[in-house]
């Protein structure tokens, strides 16, 4: 993450794939249970340790947090991004809910003080039966608590993609998005194959004079590999925050070692 005044550029720097490991550039990711129940309102306890082992307590803030908390099942449902308390010992806490059985990923996603973004996951099972669901189609427009969400701009592997977002009710752009992070818009990518976590940042942010407040929000993501994502996109409107998901395809490029090639950096 970095601050949105930052991220206007669109020559995005190269950074491999985050998200896939519990513990990263000396940074590790400990819950306090890995098994959980199905409910509301769950809770889930963790902390970060630091490179000696010690829990982390210093963070900087990226998006008006200290630490963004990324909540999903393994078959992309259940989304939830949430905000964690710290207490004075370095341990979080915050409720989530678990919806349905299954395994879930959780993903940390924050900044040590003085050093760069991290994002590190572990899984939580959820007992009970477990029906996974199918990754609905790639689709060009969504619906969220009456609000249609639309998607234009194609994504090629391993080359930095335009999206933009636009939001309207009832047939009427939204042009009063409210900032949330901010920003008028925040987007969570994960690649649907292994949910790796892509980092993804708007263009421009609330107050910089030129960025309009809906209806469309544009970002900058680059999707390292010819396959299908999930986009999870938060916005604000009326004093209350929504999630719109989308699936979207990436097609082929001529890009080798696009594991590795330049995606946008972190932009929560």
């Amino acid at each position: 993450m970095q601050n949105l005044t930052q991220t206007a550029t669109k020559v995005l720097p190269t950074q491999t794939l985050e998200g896939k490991m519990f513990s990263d550039n000396g940074y590790t990711l400990e819950l306090a249970t890995s098994e959980a129940t199905v409910g509301n309102h769950v809770p889930l306890q963790f902390r970060i340790l630091d490179p000696v082992g010690t829990p982390l307590i210093r963070y900087t803030d990226t998006h008006d947090k200290q630490l963004h908390l990324i909540v999903v099942g393994l078959d992309l449902t259940g989304f939830q991004h949430v905000h964690p308390e710290l207490n004075e010992n370095g341990n979080w806490y915050v409720s989530v809910d678990f919806d349905h059985a299954g395994d879930y990923r959780v993903f940390a996603d924050f900044t040590p003080d003085g050093g760069d973004g991290i994002t590190l996951s572990a899984d939580v099972r959820v007992a009970g039966s477990y029906d996974p669901r199918p990754l609905p189609a790639a689709t060009a427009a969504t619906t969220v608590d009456g609000y249609t969400v639309s998607l234009e701009g194609a994504a090629h592997a391993g080359q930095t993609s335009k999206l933009t977002l636009s939001v309207s009710r009832d047939g009427i752009p939204v042009t009063d998005l409210q900032p949330y992070l901010a920003a008028y818009g925040h987007l969570v990518a994960l690649r649907a194959s292994d949910l790796a976590y892509l980092h993804v940042h708007p263009d421009g942010y609330p107050g910089d004079g030129v960025t309009p407040a809906g209806p469309a929000i544009t970002f900058y993501a680059n999707m390292p590999s010819a396959e299908d994502y999930r986009l999870f996109l938060d916005f604000k409107h009326g004093g209350v925050v929504r999630t719109a998901e989308f699936t979207l395809t990436a097609d082929n490029a001529t890009t080798p070692g696009a594991e590795h090639s330049s995606h946008a950096h972190h932009g929560h």
